[in-house]
């Protein structure tokens, strides 16, 4: 099973997991969050995004997922990448993570592709008129 990691600003990796608790019905096992506030000096939190990476490795792999490219969280995810053992992805949403822990059976390179469809596949504009067909 690929191990999961989230690192983002404030509580949204937090937030994330326990939206994805709430819709599989089930806390979702090897997936933890690295929380990443102002106050936070990036060198400190490295060894710590190190720590769970070993930890939430089981053999299959790991993949971090982070809010936005270019920003601190994404940078600390950098430094724990290793090509294909530990993936990231930027942009992290509730309808990627859904589909991360849907599929983290699969290789890693799968997950990473189902991952990114999801998150992409989750943005969509609606209007009043979709939303009342809809009910």
């Amino acid at each position: 099973m690929i191990g999961v990691i989230i690192i983002a600003h404030g509580k949204l990796g937090e937030s994330l997991i326990q939206c994805a608790h709430h819709v599989l019905g089930t806390k979702p096992p090897l997936l933890m969050h690295l929380e990443v506030t102002t106050n936070d000096k990036p060198e400190k939190l490295i060894p710590k995004a190190q720590q769970l990476v070993v930890e939430l490795n089981q053999g299959a792999g790991v993949l971090v997922l982070s809010d936005i490219y270019g920003a601190t969280p994404c940078n600390i995810a950098c430094r724990v990448l290793q090509a294909g053992r530990v993936e990231g992805i930027a942009g992290v949403n509730l309808p990627m993570l859904v589909r991360v822990l849907s599929y983290r059976n699969e290789p890693l390179h799968v997950v990473v592709a189902k991952a990114t469809e999801g998150g992409i596949a989750g943005v969509m504009h609606f209007t009043k008129e979709a939303c009342e067909g809809n009910t």
